[in-house]
Order: structure tokens, then C-alpha cells, then sequence
């Protein structure tokens, strides 16, 4: 397995459902803030973010199962959505003494993120999503969630472009091609020309994603349906098909009143209404042949889905804050760091 260069504390840890390595910056009395990091990521990319908490704050980012130097054995069951993130965050929280934290979720963790505020919102002390995933998952659905296809066709390991894995299975770090992770990094998680200045320890961590057809992409199912491939039931991408999440409201429904803050970037491209990896955007502009029309697979709307579902937790008694970076992609926190800081440690401020 690749050792990932850390500028923070690095430690494994242990807990009853897996064990990884786990990243910590700040007074070990200080009140715990858990960082949860995207796809294609690990705990690395948090660093800089966590060293510059306020004073009084203690730092903590796993790396999630599948990803950068967690336990290469423990898989992810689709079937069960994200759950098995928000579990093996629960269970890291009973190993370390933790009753509460704030948390803080980037994309994937994002979705991760909504999960646990379902399951364990009394854990939860404040909730910040930062270009989160849509509650109801990613790829192949309507505005209100339904799968396209009954088989969630369009979604999944089967809508990951196999010539990035297999650069990435050969540990490729080059430029030379749009589907290089170098590039797929530089064009479309951050906005152009920004690069962040730990660029080789941010694609290392990247590029610790656990490949293969347990991990990532996942596992596929082939079907009739366009665009001919529909999700399985490994690994993360899967994982985030909108046909696992069982019920994508259901923070809306616990009663919980976790401040929650939305932070994203204006020009994000990869959670979007009309994000360039999903299958309906990309066959709407003629990229994947075949598209079938928006009657019947539309571009998923993942910022109105979010905006929704926000407005169901407010009506219930939640508290919303939004903030919108301007020229600003998918990762506000490498992107935009003073105001990003501004608008998160201010929210920490007033929880």
C-alpha cells in the first residue's frame, strides 16, 4: 500500500468495524471536529484546513473505507447506500472517547455526512457540507430521486470512465491525456488555473483510491437500458446509486436540530445541476451516444435536489446557512482558503 506524506499527526486506528489511519492537528482536550473526505481523495487533503482551526478545536480525518490507507479487506456494501461510512465513523467516534463532534464532509463525504445525521444525529454537534453529494444519491435519476430505469441504469461502477482506472491501476502521475487523474484533478475539481501547492502529495493520496471490481469502480450489472451498464452492489461509487439510498429525507425526519452549513463553490462541475460526470448531462450535449431525451433520462439536478431537501430540514425546525464562493470550483477549502475559513470558522462561532 502507498505511505500517503502526512504534514499532521498520522495514526492507526482500530475500531470495531475497520481500521485505518486516522489524522489529527490541535489540543487532544479540544473539542472534536471530524473532517470526511470526497472520491478519489483520502484524509490528506484535509491538512492545511485542519492546522487552521481556531484555538480550542481538535482536528480528526479518517481515511474511509476504500480509500488511501484504510484496511484493504474492508469493502463497501452498495446495497446499504453510505452507510457503511457512517457506521465506521460512529464506531471511530466510540474508540476514540468521542460522544459528539462537529463534522465536515467534502462531495462523497458529503452524502456520508446526510447519513449520519439520519442515523446518529445526537453524535452530530454541527453539520458542514462542503459541495456535498445529493441526498438522494449521484447518476441516472429524476428531480425527485427516482431511478430513471428501474435498474438505476446509468448509474454506478459502470458509469466510471475505464480509461482513468486504468491509468490509475498502472500508478500513471502524467499529464498526457484529459483522462489522467493530473488532469482530471486540475480540469474539473478545482476551477482553472488554480493548483493547489501540495499538488504530488494530493494526487498520491488520490491515487490510493482501492481499485478493482470490489472497490473502485465497483462491480456492474449489464443491461438493456442506456447506457448499458447499471449499478452493482461493491464499492463506493455504487455505494452513492441513487437506487441504495433506502430513504435519502431521512435527516429531514429524526428531529434533529443540527445547524447545518452549505458551502459551495459557483463553478463547481462535479456536483452540479448538470455535473460533467453525470450520464444524462453528458448524453444531453451528445458526449455519450444514444441518450434516450430528457422525458426519459434528464441531467440530474443535484444542487435544486440539495435545496430541497434543506428546505424540508428548515421547515421542521433545522437551521440552514449558504454560502456561495464566486470563481470557485468543487474544493472551496483548497480553492479559496481565507473564505472559506471566514464563512466555516465563523459557523463554528455561532453553533
Amino acid at each position: 500500500m502507498t505511505q500517503i506524506p502526512t504534514i499532521t499527526e498520522a495514526r492507526r486506528v482500530a475500531s470495531d468495524r475497520i481500521e485505518t489511519r486516522v489524522l489529527f492537528a490541535g489540543p487532544e482536550d479540544g473539542v472534536p471536529v471530524i473532517f470526511v473526505h470526497g472520491n478519489l481523495s483520502a484524509a490528506t487533503w484535509w491538512e492545511e484546513t485542519m492546522r487552521r482551526l481556531p484555538k480550542g478545536f481538535r482536528a480528526i480525518a479518517p481515511d474511509l473505507r476504500a480509500y488511501g490507507e484504510a484496511d484493504a479487506g474492508a469493502k463497501v456494501d452498495a446495497t446499504r447506500g453510505v452507510r457503511d461510512f457512517s457506521d465506521d465513523l460512529a464506531a471511530l467516534m466510540d474508540t476514540l472517547g468521542l460522544e459528539a463532534a462537529h463534522m465536515v464532509g467534502h462531495s462523497l463525504g458529503g452524502a456520508v455526512l446526510w447519513q449520519m445525521l439520519a442515523d446518529h444525529p445526537g453524535r452530530v454537534l454541527s453539520l458542514t457540507q462542503v459541495c456535498p453529494g445529493a441526498p438522494q444519491g449521484f447518476g441516472g435519476c429524476k428531480p425527485d430521486g427516482t431511478p430513471c430505469f428501474p435498474d438505476n441504469a446509468g448509474s454506478g461502477g459502470g458509469a466510471v470512465n475505464a480509461d482513468l482506472i486504468a491509468l490509475m491501476k498502472a500508478g500513471d502521475r502524467g499529464a498526457e491525456t484529459p483522462n489522467h487523474l493530473r488532469n482530471v484533478l486540475n480540469a474539473v475539481v478545482w476551477k482553472p488555473p488554480f493548483v493547489p501547492k501540495r499538488i504530488e502529495e494530493i494526487l498520491t493520496s488520490a491515487l490510493a483510491q482501492h481499485l478493482g471490481d470490489e472497490d473502485y469502480p465497483g462491480d456492474m450489472t449489464a443491461t438493456e437500458n442506456w447506457p448499458g451498464v447499471a449499478p452493482g452492489k461493491l464499492g463506493p461509487v455504487n455505494a452513492l446509486a441513487p437506487i441504495h439510498q433506502a430513504d435519502p429525507l431521512g435527516f429531514t425526519k429524526v428531529g434533529a436540530q443540527v445547524p447545518i452549513l452549505w458551502l459551495r463553490g459557483a463553478e463547481d462541475q462535479v456536483v452540479a445541476d448538470g455535473s460533467l460526470f453525470d450520464l444524462g448531462t453528458l448524453g444531453s450535449v451528445g458526449a455519450v451516444p444514444g441518450w434516450p431525451g430528457a422525458d426519459v433520462f434528464p441531467p440530474q439536478p443535484m444542487i435544486s435536489q440539495t435545496e430541497a431537501a434543506l428546505a424540508t430540514y428548515e421547515a421542521g425546525g433545522g437551521r440552514v446557512e449558504r454560502v456561495v464562493l464566486d470563481d470557485c470550483g468543487h474544493s472551496p477549502y483548497l480553492e479559496k482558503p481565507e473564505a472559506f475559513d471566514a464563512a466555516f470558522h465563523g459557523f463554528l462561532a455561532g453553533v
